[in-house]
């Protein structure tokens, strides 16, 4: 695959770095096809939120933070957040005392050792779903997503899984899991299914929830769990809608 030198002033250059990254994780073999699609849904909902991060969203941002620092929490890693955010959750994993592991729906043994190779680039700490001894099967899931480590994912209370499928999310939740998300697309089955949903790019998110992390470790817990209680994610959804309504009338009306 041959890639571009992209200029500093172009109007987008952002958004192509951030494509050329995932364009080259898929050549390296951490990204599958499937994963680019996803990544191209995932650009026009950002398109239509106005690529920012809304206020709104922050109260997700805050909640979702509260809640990985409360209880025993994982972070599950598919191809797309690895390429696109490795170094960020390993940051925030250790501000958050979380575990990292990994979770494909295209598994295959190569990519989890690409994955884990990658990771393993910045951390020393141990990353869990590539031990074929620790896993154990989700009920209900039929991919091979269905397989969690039972160090983990088993054994927590708190599962983030940004930019995953709804039919996970739901799985989790079956099982008892509280289930954090990032997804652009309010109206998912993901969105919908998790008990916090961090709705924007997952580029600007987790970097946001690492500052706010930082700033609320020092809280008292009483403080963190008024917060958790104080969100609501069906009303979360419904403003992030009514953000989008809005502006896409502004914009017809120009």
């Amino acid at each position: 695959m041959t890639f571009i030198t992209i200029p500093k002033n172009h109007p987008r250059a952002k958004s192509l770095k951030v494509r050329e990254t995932i364009s080259q994780s898929f050549s390296d073999g951490v990204v599958v096809s499937s994963g680019l699609i996803a990544h191209g849904r995932g650009e026009a909902f950002d398109y239509i939120l106005g690529e920012k991060t809304l206020p709104v969203t922050m109260t997700a941002i805050r909640a979702a933070v509260a809640e990985l620092l409360l209880y025993k929490s994982v972070i599950s890693v598919n191809g797309n957040v690895a390429a696109l955010q490795c170094k960020n959750i390993i940051t925030l994993a250790n501000l958050t005392n979380s575990q990292i592991e990994i979770n494909l729906f295209y598994r295959t043994e190569h990519r989890i050792q690409k994955i884990h190779e990658l990771f393993k680039k910045y951390t020393d700490n141990n990353i869990l779903g590539t031990d074929k001894k620790y896993l154990v099967k989700i009920p209900e899931l039929q991919s091979l997503r269905r397989f969690a480590d039972k160090r983990g994912i088993i054994k927590s209370d708190v599962v983030f899984i940004p930019l995953e499928d709804g039919d996970r999310a739901e799985s989790l939740v079956n099982i008892g899991k509280r289930v954090l998300t990032v997804d652009l697309n309010p109206l998912s089955r993901t969105s919908k299914m998790s008990n916090i949903t961090i709705v924007d790019n997952i580029m600007r998110a987790i970097p946001v929830m690492i500052l706010e992390c930082r700033k609320m470790k020092q809280l008292p817990i009483n403080d963190l769990k008024k917060i958790l209680s104080d969100f609501d994610n069906e009303n979360q959804l419904n403003l992030i809608l009514d953000h989008i309504s809005t502006r896409l009338i502004s914009l017809s009306n120009k």
